[in-house]
């Protein structure tokens, strides 16, 4: 239970008074002036103590002890049978007899409230490449330029709202599914030449630890749409496999490679500007790929699970 922001005790300054007062022998006056609470609330502390010890000092649910025009357990299971039958709150309320503000209120506490909530979700489709280079999964996140350390640091809004903003620059990513691998660079768009250019480097770096792309997916942005990119894709002759709209689940594993780095590199630290950020970022990259271990890849990082591999030539 979540203790009010303005109350004045906790279970454990609760215990402090009540140790004050019946083991030290404090008066009831000073322990109360001692903690910041009325004689009258140190009495009752003291009192909810001597008849139920230190489980007392506990807070309790505001909820009353009984509730006579409780809806019965009954109305409770007769209104999820309807809603389970695809029947909308008022059509519920009007069939029952019941207030459509009741009905509303032990559809949410039922987490029926939306329909959606009766639709059962699809089991996750997990998947992993035994063989580093059979798919290699890109993406781009969008983050805005640094100028200076935010408001959101600094609590000083000085100038905010007409402070114009400084623009945007896109961390282009690629993993490999099997390895985890990772290569990434920030570039100032996300246009089908960077994406393509990206792209190569990419591939490029990858071959130099003896991995050779048979795949790429990524989603359904412009950039990989493009005439220009299935060009490259057949020329590198590398399949291109593309995520059904809106599932960027599809795409998992980029997915979460992006939120690891955000949270571990991104917005780790207070950076004073972009070039700053950028600065940082190849360094994260070298400990992601030599140091952080991997449960996928049996608690390995993964340089060191390729250079287990049979037969690998680094």
């Amino acid at each position: 239970m979540n203790v009010h922001k303005n109350a004045r005790l906790t279970p454990k300054g609760r215990a402090l008074l009540v140790s004050r007062v019946r083991t030290e022998r404090w008066p009831v006056a000073k322990a109360a002036g001692a903690a910041g609470i009325s004689q009258r609330t140190a009495f009752r502390w003291l009192a909810r103590h001597r008849a139920g010890g230190e489980l007392a000092l506990q807070d309790r649910s505001s909820a009353p002890a009984r509730c006579p025009h409780r809806t019965d357990a009954d109305a409770i299971a007769r209104i999820e049978q309807l809603r389970r039958q695809r029947m909308t709150g008022p059509q519920i309320a009007q069939q029952l007899g019941i207030p459509r503000s009741t009905v509303g209120a032990i559809l949410r506490r039922l987490r029926l409230g939306k329909l959606s909530a009766l639709e059962p979700k699809p089991e996750p489709v997990r998947y992993q490449r035994d063989k580093p280079g059979e798919l290699i999964h890109l993406d781009i996140k969008k983050l805005g330029r640094i100028d200076g350390i935010g408001h959101r640091i600094t609590g000083d809004r000085t100038g905010q709202s007409n402070k114009r903003g400084t623009g945007w620059e896109y961390l282009h990513i690629a993993i490999d599914d099997a390895s985890r691998l990772a290569y990434t660079e920030i570039l100032p768009n996300e246009r089908k030449e960077t994406a393509i250019a990206f792209t190569r480097r990419a591939l490029t770096w990858f071959q130099r630890f003896g991995i050779t792309t048979e795949r790429l997916m990524t989603d359904n942005g412009s950039a990989y749409k493009s005439h220009a990119y299935r060009d490259l894709m057949q020329e590198l002759g590398i399949r291109h496999k593309r995520t059904r709209p809106y599932t960027p689940r599809t795409n998992g594993k980029a997915e979460r490679f992006i939120q690891t780095s955000l949270r571990e590199w991104a917005y780790a630290t207070a950076y004073h500007s972009s070039a700053e950020r950028t600065e940082a970022l190849q360094p994260w990259l070298t400990t992601y790929n030599s140091n952080r271990n991997h449960s996928a890849l049996g608690g390995q990082p993964p340089f060191k699970w390729l250079t287990n591999l049979p037969g690998f030539d680094s």
